[in-house]
Formats: structure tokens, C-alpha cells, sequence
């Protein structure tokens, strides 16, 4: 079955940087677009940027742009989420999904997500 696992979260302070990795398994990962969303507390899910399936396509919501990096690996089957210069606004859980969400005008959790990981940023 498809699976996709969030990992490298946790308590950061403002300005710091954590990565986050999602492993995927169950499918053919290459061959689809990945989209990392997040959900700040008392939120919705907000999409936050995608990688296309090649790798060398990205986009990214105005709130992370310049601050966050995302990338993939095919061939180790994980995407990734470098998040630099972090706020307290980041604070969320973090979802990896299969496909493309920001085609979407509101994300929901359709297909397949992740469980998410949890980041806080806080002094």
C-alpha cells in the first residue's frame, strides 16, 4: 500500500533551520508530483510548495518563498523540505502528499498524505 512517512520536526527557534523528509513507498514515486502542505493550529492546511516529478521543477506559496527549499531524491524514493530562516508563523504540522495540490483552490486531504510531523518555532 502506499505510504509516506514525515520525519524531522520539532522545537526550533526563530531564525533557526530544520529539514524535513518524507519517505514515500507503495507506489512509483518518480512518476508523480509531490506537495508538501502544512496546518498551523486553529488553521487550515495551507500548500506549501511542489516538486515535479523530474526534480527540476519547483513552486512555492509567497510565505515560504526564499526561505524554504524543497527536493527529491527518486532514486531513494523521499522528498524533502529545507526551512531556513524560520518564524514563528512556521509553526504547523508538516504533510507530504502525493501529487500536485497547488492546481487545487482549496487543499484537502484527498488521495494520499502523510501523518505529518510537527515543527514549532518558539523563543
Amino acid at each position: 500500500e502506499v505510504q509516506l512517512v514525515e520525519s524531522g520536526g520539532g522545537l526550533v527557534q526563530p531564525g533557526g533551520s530544520l529539514r524535513l523528509s518524507c519517505a514515500a513507498s507503495g507506489f512509483t514515486f518518480s512518476s508523480f508530483d509531490m506537495t508538501w502542505a502544512r496546518q498551523a493550529p486553529g488553521k487550515g492546511l495551507e500548500w506549501v510548495s511542489v516538486v515535479r516529478r523530474g526534480g527540476g521543477s519547483t513552486n512555492y506559496a509567497d510565505s515560504v518563498k526564499g526561505r524554504f527549499t524543497a527536493s527529491r531524491d527518486n532514486a531513494k524514493n523521499t522528498l524533502y523540505l529545507q526551512m531556513n530562516s524560520l518564524k514563528t508563523d512556521d509553526t504547523a504540522v508538516y504533510y507530504c502528499a502525493v501529487g500536485d495540490y497547488s492546481i487545487y483552490r482549496t487543499v484537502q486531504k484527498t488521495g494520499y498524505w502523510g501523518q505529518g510531523t510537527q515543527v514549532t518555532v518558539s523563543s
